[in-house]
């Protein structure tokens, strides 16, 4: 324990001159269900989850008792141990609401893969969860007051601390409607302005925390300052609107730890924890004489701290039961299959997916990307718990109208973000400068359906050559297709439907011919499953649909990227 406090010490200082006019405010963001000791996926000890984090607040609360809790969003998606208990055994309390309420959170902020949970779920898990839920920013359509509570008034120290919460309005553009009936969502930059003057005129609070379920990056995805709505307007929040006096954040994964100017010249530090519970934020209100608090902000490293055997203990039952489920064998595999090998042309990998599409809807063409670059299924037995690493999300499938030239153009769009022309550059995915992809592997699509060829040598735009459909028949550009997409990219996720097809967003909606029920990973293991009962082994194999051209000058270049990979 001694060595415990001395890290804290050292990390922060937050504790050199602990009196009862300190407040500690302890934060997880994007846990994403790394909620024990354990990775259900390969069958593994964890280098941390929330159980780092318990051994972390206890330390904490046996240095001061002027503590809070808080966790910024997306718990309720990300692993195999949320999945059981959001869709499996869902008889009980979910697990998300049984850790929350074990640890003691004092608040809990709603983001954006919570919503993808669906109402069933996360309308349960609120109710369950005894902190306050806060999202001020998401309206019901009915009333026209917050869905979930819009702050929460927390007293420690003999000071009332307010703490409001807002999600990132940006939800409608990846999600379907079904995934968020009833709701809208209001820009953070005006639902911040009107609440915090209402909670300063109202509670009279001593400290307005911000907790934010939105990223610092407010230019991301060809967003601007100016952009309504924008998806990460966490820093816009701080330089328009007064009133806060720290702010912490979330759902982009990345750390940050930087003060920012208010519009009356206030500091107001914003503080990012990341992801998956590798570290926890601190924040530390300390009030001087006068009243007025004064913020300071660090990061802590969970590695410092071991997962807590109290915590263990207590949730060993959830434990053992994500086990049996994930360690149930549905196949058995002949050789490796491995996502990188999908940067490379068409690949068993992504395959296993569009065979899964076409197969469940009818579709005369599929689109899908890794979304795991790294993930592997081994050659040999198939867990379902592996089946994470081939489809890391909760999407379900949709079934979207096309015209052939929005097909090609959709394609034109997603291999921009993916290769360049190796004859000036020496390669020919676009890399950076430590040799990984500029950008994000779940936006590399490729299509099923039919057949194509992608030149890394020509200019953007002009890449992609369609030959025909699978089947042989002649493609046409003015015909239009049924084409399966998972639910993200149908309802415009990564912009391919926008700005790539052309398709305005407001129109997307009306494309959509069919939504089907059930996850598609979930699809993905009922086929492997049903061809297991049969006795068969399963051999994977590339589709051949697609491939890269000229033959030698892509085969050299893709050869030498792909090797960073491996």
């Amino acid at each position: 324990m001694k060595r415990l406090v001395s890290i804290l010490m050292a990390a922060s200082a937050a504790f050199s001159s602990a009196t009862s006019q300190t407040i500690s405010v302890v934060y997880t963001t994007d846990v994403h269900g790394a909620v024990f000791n354990y990775d259900f996926v390969h069958d593994t000890i964890a280098t941390y989850s929330i159980a780092n984090v318990y051994s972390y607040v206890s330390a904490v609360r046996d240095t001061s008792k002027n503590v809070i809790l808080l966790d910024n969003g997306d718990f309720l998606q990300g692993s195999p141990a949320v999945y059981y208990y959001n869709n499996v055994d869902t008889a009980g309390i979910n697990v998300m609401a049984r850790i929350f309420n074990y640890m003691k959170y004092d608040a809990v902020c709603v983001g954006n893969h919570d919503i993808e949970a669906r109402h069933r779920v996360y309308d349960k898990v609120a109710k369950e969860i005894k902190a306050p839920v806060l999202s001020a920013n998401i309206k019901d359509v009915k009333t026209n007051a917050p869905y979930f509570s819009p702050y929460t008034i927390l007293e420690r120290a003999g000071k009332r601390i307010a703490v409001i919460g807002l999600t990132t309005p940006y939800i409608p553009h990846w999600l379907a409607e079904n995934y968020w009936s009833g709701m809208y969502f209001e820009d953070m930059v005006e639902s911040a302005r009107y609440w915090v003057n209402k909670v300063r005129e109202d509670e009279k609070p001593d400290a307005v925390i911000g907790l934010f379920h939105s990223g610092f990056d407010y230019t991301y995805g060809n967003q601007s300052a100016d952009t309504y709505k924008n998806e990460n307007a966490s820093v816009l929040v701080a330089e328009r609107v007064d009133g806060f006096d720290a702010i912490l954040i979330g759902h982009d994964h990345k750390l940050f730890n930087k003060e920012v100017i208010s519009p009356s010249g206030r500091v107001v530090p914003i503080l990012d924890a990341g992801s998956a519970a590798r570290n926890a934020g601190l924040l530390t209100i300390t009030f001087g004489k006068d009243g007025k608090p004064w913020c300071k902000t660090a990061l802590i490293a969970m590695k410092s701290f071991k997962p807590s055997d109290e915590y263990d203990k207590f949730f060993l039952p959830q434990q053992l039961a994500v086990k049996s489920y994930t360690r149930k064998v549905i196949a058995n595999l002949t050789a490796p299959v491995r996502a990188y090998e999908s940067l490379g042309g068409s690949s068993a990998f992504v395959d296993v997916v569009h065979r899964t599409m076409l197969k469940h809807t009818g579709a005369d063409i599929s689109m899908s990307a890794p979304l795991l670059i790294n993930a592997t299924l081994p050659q040999g037995d198939i867990t379902v718990g592996r089946m994470f690493s081939l489809y890391k999300y909760e999407n379900t499938l949709c079934l979207i109208s096309m015209t052939g030239k929005e097909v090609k153009d959709y394609l034109e769009y997603s291999y921009d973000k993916w290769i360049q022309d190796p004859q000036a550059t020496g390669h020919a995915l676009l890399l950076n400068k430590s040799g990984r992809l500029v950008n994000n592997y779940y936006n590399l699509d490729s299509a099923a359906g039919i057949i194509y060829t992608v030149d890394v040598t020509a200019e953007k735009g002009r890449r992609v050559k369609i030959v025909s459909m699978a089947d042989g028949r002649k493609f046409d550009k003015r015909k239009t297709y049924k084409v399966a997409l998972n639910s993200y990219r149908a309802s415009g996720g990564g912009g391919h439907l926008e700005f790539g097809a052309g398709i305005p967003f407001h129109d997307i909606k009306s494309r959509i011919l069919k939504s089907f029920d059930g996850d598609l990973r979930g699809l993905i293991i009922e086929d492997f499953e049903n061809q297991y009962k049969s006795g068969a082994k399963m051999t994977l194999t590339p589709l051949g649909q697609w491939k890269f051209t000229p033959d030698g000058v892509a085969g050299e270049a893709l050869k030498k990227d792909l090797e960073l990979f491996k």
